[in-house]
Formats: structure tokens, C-alpha cells, sequence
């Protein structure tokens, strides 16, 4: 849509839910800090190349933008969220109770939650299992479930090293947070009989996890400033710090761009974002933008996104997913639990 179709626009497309959007040429967009810097590459690119003001990005965490832009649909909500993982149908229904009944997934690609330290320091290979076990609130001792008790790595296996656990990591609001707990966390403690098979997610707070915050930069600043400690974010702040962060092998399995690609790095995830397509009239701009994120020239094999840390979906899945988002395809409620 043109500027002067803009604005001419009315508010056909919000008739019947709460709240009009006003017109406007600048996108808002919430969500993911993993997501941040991918969608803030293709904001710049956006904002010198076309007609439209650059996009407004905020960080909130995954699950904090899917509240924002499941709050309503109107000028004061956002029109896009950024995550890094799915939305869960229990979000939808928040999204529909009030109001948000058009919204199109996109799918943008992977990524690899790293498990990392400063360079300085020598390599330590950690299995699931031995980050669940320094990690958990609760752990099984002697057959019972105690509070966690250990204080070193070298006291959950005596093959780590004699190191205060420390670890830097997101909050309950990230996304990375909620996939480190399904890949690592559940993953491993299903095994264990101490569990009765099934899933335990809940993080220690003694003190030897951190919460860090929605900005993965600031784990990155505080390994340089804290040696022995670890940090957990995605892999591209990991390859943008590759000069001073070192990042561990997981089940034997390094971090690389083709192992996360192939799922054969156990903690690989994918990662979205999601339009309101409610507000496709009034803010022309937010289509212009989702096409230009999903296009080659963004998330291809040689797209400037993989410059950055994204690792790319195979080529027919990308024509998948950037079809769903040119057609303005309505996410259904029954495609978040396939």
C-alpha cells in the first residue's frame, strides 16, 4: 500500500474487536532478545531502503511480547512479537479472548542455545544430565529428592572441574529460558527414576543460577568480567563473541551452524515471529517489513541473517514459510499442537 492509500486507510480491519489502530508508517515490534538482533538488521535495512520510518524494537523476552501483543488490538498494542519459540496454545486463547483473531506465524530459521565461558579458560564438555544436575532445584541423592546441594561442578561429576557453579541465565519470561527447560531440563530428567518419568524444569535459587535479564549482551559482558562463571544464550551472541567466549560441547556435540541446522546438537530450536494481521490496513508498513524478514535476501543460505548467527532452514521449507507470510496465512489453534 502507497502513502496515499495509507492515508486515506480506515479501520475496516479491527471492526468488531477492542481498540482502532491510527494510521501510522513506523512498525512496533516486541519479543525475543535471540530474535533482537535479526530483527533489528532487517529494521535498519527496512527503514534505508523504503519509504517507511524504521521499525521500534523492544526486547521484552518471548512470553513478555506475546502478552504485549495478545493484550488487544489498537494503537497501544504491538504489531508484531518477536520469539524464540513457539506460541503456546494457551497464549492463543489469550489472544482470542481479547480480540486478536488474525495472526500469521512466520518461521525465520534456528538457532543453538549455547552453554559458554571466557576463552581464557579450558574447554569443559558438560552431557545434559551433568547441567540438570547442577542446575535443578531438587536432585535425586540417595534416593530421594533433596535440595540441590552441590556447590563445584567437580561435585556433580568428578570428571568436571573444581569450579564454583556459577551460571548466567535468562529469565522465566525468555524463550530461551522455556527451551533450555524442554531441551535440557526435561530431556534429561525423564530418565531418572527420582522423577516417576516425568519432566522437571525447575531452576535452583541458591544463587548458582543468575537471572541475567532479557539482554544477552549483558551475559556476555559479565563472563569477561567473571571467568569462572557460564553463561546460556543463543548461539549467534556466541559467534559474535568468538574472540573471548568459548562454547561448550552437549551430549559430544559442538555448536557449529551445520550441527544446529540438523538438529544433531541437541540444543537447537527454531525460531518466529507473529503478525497482527489486524493491522495490516492501518500500518501499511508491517506487511512491506515481514516480507522483506522472510525474503532470501534475509534468511537464505547466503542471506546477510546468516552473517549474523542465524542458521537457515533447507530451501523448501524457507518457500513454505514465506508463502504463509505473504498470503497473510491465519494461524490456527490446532497448528500449535502438531
Amino acid at each position: 500500500m502507497n502513502r496515499i492509500l495509507k492515508t486515506t486507510a480506515i479501520a475496516a480491519a479491527v471492526i468488531g474487536v477492542v481498540g482502532v489502530a491510527q494510521a501510522r508508517d513506523q512498525v512496533r515490534i516486541v519479543g525475543s532478545s535471540t530474535v533482537y538482533p535479526f530483527a533489528s538488521y532487517v529494521a535498519e535495512e527496512f527503514g534505508a531502503t523504503t519509504e517507511f520510518a524504521t521499525p521500534v524494537i523492544e526486547s521484552t523476552g518471548s512470553g513478555g511480547g506475546i502478552k504485549l501483543f495478545c493484550a488487544g488490538v489498537g494503537e497501544g498494542t504491538p504489531d508484531i512479537t518477536n520469539a524464540s519459540r513457539r506460541m503456546k496454545p494457551t497464549e492463543f486463547e489469550t489472544c482470542e479472548a481479547n480480540g486478536v483473531t488474525d495472526i500469521t506465524e512466520a518461521f525465520i530459521g534456528y538457532d543453538g542455545i549455547a552453554f559458554a565461558q571466557s576463552a581464557d579458560n579450558e574447554p569443559m564438555d558438560v552431557t545434559r544430565e551433568q547441567l540438570f544436575l547442577a542446575l535443578a532445584a531438587k536432585v535425586p541423592v540417595d534416593g530421594e529428592l533433596v535440595d540441590n546441594p552441590y556447590q563445584k561442578w567437580s561435585d556433580v561429576d568428578s570428571s568436571l572441574p573444581d569450579r564454583k557453579i556459577s551460571v548466567y541465565g535468562p529469565p522465566t519470561t525468555s524463550g530461551t529460558r522455556d527451551a533450555f527447560g524442554e531441551l535440557v531440563m526435561e530431556a534429561a530428567s525423564e530418565g531418572m527414576e527420582a522423577y516417576a518419568g516425568e519432566g522437571y524444569t525447575d531452576i535452583r535459587a541458591d544463587g548458582a543460577f543468575i537471572d541475567a535479564g532479557e539482554n544477552d549482551n549483558l551475559i556476555v559482558q559479565r563472563l569477561a568480567e567473571n571467568r569462572d562463571a557460564f553463561g546460556i544464550f543463543g548461539y549467534s551472541f556466541l559467534e559474535e563473541n568468538a574472540d573471548t567466549l568459548i562454547g561448550s560441547n552437549v551430549d559430544g556435540v559442538a555448536p557449529t551452524p551445520d550441527a544446529i541446522g540438523s538438529g544433531e546438537y541437541p540444543v537447537s530450536r527454531s525460531l518466529f515471529f507473529y503478525v497482527k494481521n489486524q493491522h495490516a490496513e492501518d500500518v501499511p508498513a508491517m506487511s512491506e517489513y515481514a516480507n522483506l524478514f522472510m525474503s532470501e535476501q534475509m534468511i537464505g543460505d547466503i542471506g546477510y541473517l546468516k552473517g549474523i548467527g542465524l542458521i537457515p532452514a533447507p530451501e523448501d521449507t524457507r518457500g513454505e514459510a514465506r508463502a504463509a507470510v505473504e498470503g497473510h496465512d491465519q494461524l490456527e489453534l490446532a497448528d500449535l499442537s502438531e
